[in-house]
């Protein structure tokens, strides 16, 4: 399967479609639509739920575990949003698709562990909504590795990554990122903070540059220092990207997909010119 997302997002890999994706949602239109595009980008056959009662029947009828579920806000028989916590209880990642969202209502759901949402408010919506899925679903296959000597810091990033399917591993200095680097050629992306005590978030990107490039490895820094020269200093150091703490997650779930989007397609031009 090879698959272009609306962001530029490039998959090309096995098929998704052994897994299993419930849709909570009650607008024929848009049921359609899903089935549709799904079938068509992702080879998945998603199961539809019209109602609160069939969301909760679904999930009970089968031993089949539910990998991923889509749900609008209201479904008939959970006016208050009685669906979405009944997914969150039961354990099951949701990406929540709605018509509108407001700021107090979006802060909520973050907090609640839902994975994305995405808004109705576009010609896009279902693309955007199909390729939030296949991020979630092939997340798994990016390791990240986290440098960070606050064990605190390390937790929170790991419980939003995980939150999003991806594969962690993490590090509480610079030298024990070196060492996890060079038994796992596998890790894409590294999150390093700036101020460690053995070696410093600089000098560990140019350490790291003068063997792996870019089109290998995607580096983001973070700090939570009020010196904004920090980005420019690190982006002339090697780095890829660079955030100022605190940062909300949608900022930092963008800023990982962008660069692992990056690597991604750099890797697949690579390709093609290795077989030109």
């Amino acid at each position: 399967m090879d698959f272009l997302g609306v962001s530029g997002m490039h998959y090309s890999g096995a098929s998704l479609k052994g897994n299993r994706i419930l849709v909570a949602e009650d607008s024929n239109v848009f049921t359609s639509m899903i089935k549709q595009r799904f079938r068509e980008l992702l080879e998945i056959e998603v199961e539809i739920c019209r109602s609160f009662e069939e969301l909760q029947v679904a999930n009970e009828r089968s031993d089949e575990p539910i990998r991923l579920a889509i749900s609008n806000m209201n479904l008939p028989g959970a006016e208050q949003g009685e669906a979405l916590n009944y997914l969150v209880d039961v354990s099951i990642p949701t990406i929540v698709f709605t018509g509108t969202l407001h700021d107090s209502a979006r802060d909520k759901l973050l907090s609640n562990q839902i994975v994305d949402y995405i808004l109705k408010d576009s010609v896009f919506a279902v693309d955007m909504l199909v390729e939030a899925v296949c991020r979630f679903l092939t997340n798994h296959t990016h390791h990240v590795l986290i440098v960070d000597d606050s064990q605190t810091a390390r937790a929170l990033l790991t419980t939003r990554l995980k939150r999003y399917n991806f594969n962690v591993s993490v590090a509480a200095c610079g030298q024990q990122a070196l060492d996890i680097l060079k038994t796992n050629r596998d890790i894409s992306l590294m999150i390093t903070d700036y101020n460690m005590p053995d070696i410093d978030g600089f000098e560990l990107t140019r350490r790291i540059r003068a063997h792996v490039g870019s089109h290998q490895l995607r580096i983001i820094g973070v700090s939570s220092s009020t010196d904004r020269l920090l980005s420019a200093r690190f982006l002339k150091a090697g780095g890829n990207d660079f955030m100022m703490r605190p940062f909300i997650d949608e900022e930092f779930y963008c800023r990982v997909n962008q660069n692992l989007d990056t690597l991604s397609q750099m890797k697949f031009l690579l390709g093609r010119q290795r077989k030109a």
